[in-house]
């Protein structure tokens, strides 16, 4: 018996020091997998958001705090080597991670299927004039190499924010701001800015007051839609602004900060009135999607300056303009395209790009397309220019690409650079070819003639008494000039 009770003896103590063995194995295994740190370049992290939208307006100087959870996907630990604002100590934006407020983090580990509570906090005066309208950063991180962002937004004035709730496929981003039979009204009040495009739905519409400013966040617009209706109500005194929401003096001329204004065919006239359209992608981009209606827009005492592509872009459409002038585009400054009926009269033109190589002509008229097979698809065109200057940089700024549909048009008494032979040619009448009009300053788009300028006094009578003030309300009737704007002597001048 002794010897069976020593043997069990010995099994019960081999059981327990294997028992203890393995369960060394296993914990000193799950240790090691823990501490198991994944440096795959491809793993990235994930987060519960990409953007942090702050859309709170302050009232006062105040403080907002957003979270965001960052997610580590990996079977094993990772190990984030950096996370830090972009725009580092000059951000208004702290980030909190793990309970440390500060801009720049390094090595924060995160397990395996895990994740950690990030903060982030905004503080701002709504009062702040300097401040810009939308307060920028970025959260960078960077894992084995691997960069991401996150991206914050937040309010920086108090104005009238408008931010986009829809983001559907092949469409940009917008909110529609006039529904389907709404009458809205953007007052000036507050400045309005735009983030994302504000869309006036078919039988909606849109009125702008005289004075209003309207500020366009980065690849944002505003869209007319077909049916709808836009009433810009802007004064000589008080004219509507559409421009970019960055304010620095950096940006004050620096084109294609926003995208464009985009009228489709209108149930009414549109109208657009002492309107100041600059630093875009295209200043109006006027285009029938379906049908023509039977209305048009009246484009009335506005400038479209500093555009990186055209000032506008028309395709098949309607517009009377009068007393219009358009400077710096990087493409056309006025392309009238796939038909359309056109009427300009004291129209000023100055293209000298300034930002880059320009290819294209400032005026192009065109009335068709190739469509497929070759085939050549044209709709009627009319064009009355008057009373304009259409000059730039270029040796050839006008552009007649027709086709055998009909196509007519007229230039009665306007100044073009241009080496096309129109000295015989009927579509030109009483024009000025290739003499510089001596505008002021191209150079910061003053279009107004010198003293010494050709195009004082080479106005038509007859055209100048259907717009018998320019875009400053001088009278032009007594000796009527061309392009929007009517030479008047200085004091000096005057004395002598």
């Amino acid at each position: 018996m002794p010897p069976k009770k020593t043997n069990y003896m010995i099994s019960r103590f081999v059981s327990a020091i294997l028992f203890i063995i393995i369960g060394f194995v296993i914990v000193f295994s799950s240790c090691k997998k823990d501490d198991n740190i994944d440096t795959n370049p491809a793993i990235k992290l994930s987060f519960s958001s990409d953007t942090l939208i702050f859309d709170t307006v302050f009232s006062t100087i105040g403080s907002i705090t957003e979270l965001i959870k960052v997610y580590n996907p990996s079977d094993n630990k990772v190990n984030i080597s950096t996370i830090r604002l972009a725009k580092g100590a000059n951000s208004r934006y702290s980030i909190n991670v793990n309970g440390e407020s500060g801009i720049v983090f390094n090595d924060v580990e995160i397990q395996g299927n895990d994740s950690i509570f990030l903060f982030a906090k905004v503080t701002i005066n709504p009062n702040d004039d300097a401040s810009p309208f939308i307060v920028t950063d970025s959260i960078l991180f960077e894992t084995n190499g691997n960069p991401q962002d996150i991206d914050l937004v937040a309010w920086g004035q108090n104005a009238g924010y408008i931010l986009w709730n829809k983001n559907p496929e092949n469409l940009p981003k917008y909110r529609i701001v006039a529904g389907e039979g709404v009458d809205t009204t953007w007052t000036n009040e507050l400045p309005i800015v735009v983030y994302g495009y504000a869309v006036v739905d078919s039988t909606g519409s849109l009125t702008i007051e005289a004075g209003t400013k309207v500020h366009f966040h980065s690849g944002s617009g505003l869209w007319i839609y077909k049916g709808g209706s836009l009433k810009v109500m802007g004064t000589q005194e008080e004219p509507v602004y559409f421009q970019g929401d960055r304010l620095e003096g950096f940006y004050s001329d620096l084109p294609g900060q926003w995208d464009r204004i985009w009228i489709n065919e209108g149930a009414v006239d549109n109208e657009i009135n002492y309107a100041i359209i600059r630093n875009g992608f295209i200043g109006l981009q006027l285009e029938t999607l379906q049908e023509f209606m039977g209305n048009q827009l009246f484009l009335n005492n506005t400038i479209i300056e500093n555009m990186s592509g055209a000032g506008i872009l028309t395709r098949y459409y309607f517009v009377a303009g009068q007393n219009c002038v358009i400077a710096n585009c990087g493409q056309y400054a006025l392309a009238l395209t796939l038909g359309g009926g056109y009427d300009f009269r004291h129209t000023t033109i100055g293209n000298y790009w300034r930002d880059g190589i320009r290819t294209s002509e400032s005026v192009y008229l065109n009335n068709y397309f190739i469509g497929q097979n070759n085939q050549v698809i044209a709709y009627p065109f009319y064009a009355n220019i008057a009373n304009s200057i259409i000059y730039g940089n270029q040796n050839e700024e006008l552009v007649i690409d027709d086709s055998v549909a009909d196509f007519s048009y007229t230039f009665d008494h306007c100044l073009i650079k241009t080496e096309l032979n129109i000295a015989l040619d009927t579509n030109f009448k009483f024009t000025l070819k290739n003499e510089d009009p001596l505008f002021l300053d191209p150079s910061t788009n003053n279009l107004q003639p010198d003293s010494l300028s050709p195009v004082i006094g080479a106005g038509s009578f007859e055209v100048a008494n259907t717009v018998p003030l320019d875009i400053n309300g001088i009278s032009r009737t007594d000796r009527p000039d061309l392009g929007a704007y009517q030479w008047t002597p200085t004091q000096e001048e005057r004395r002598k």
